[in-house]
This record gives structure tokens, sequence and C-alpha cells, in this order.
């Protein structure tokens, strides 16, 4: 993605700065990134509408912890 900027947004289910699972959603052209907010310079995973949209609805159906 060069030349383009993208806004990274952190999760609002993420804690406090000793949390140990943050994660950031960002926009991009192709589908949606995310990646360790803990550690952004090691990558991020690109996923489409459709794959994010399965990934948080699987999420959703989780217990509780």
């Amino acid at each position: 993605m060069l030349g383009v900027t993208v806004q990274w947004r952190k999760s609002s289910y993420s804690g406090s700065a000793n949390d140990d699972v943050c994660v950031e959603l960002g926009r991009l052209g192709r589908g949606v990134g995310v990646r360790d907010s803990k550690d952004p310079g090691a990558g991020h995973l690109v996923l489409t509408a459709g794959e994010f949209a399965g990934l948080v609805g699987a999420l959703k159906r989780l217990p509780a912890r």
C-alpha cells in the first residue's frame, strides 16, 4: 500500500496498556486489515468484507469468558 495512509482503530474491547489482547482494524482498499496493536510493525492480516463479517459473527457466538 505505497502512498496510502491507513487509519487504524483500536478495538473498543481492548483494555488498558497492560492488556495482552489488543487488536486494531484498518479499512484497506481490498478489505479490512487486522493487526496486533502491541506490535504494529509485525504486519497485518487482510480479510475481505465477507471474511471479516464471518469472523465477527463467529466471535459473537463464543461463550463469554
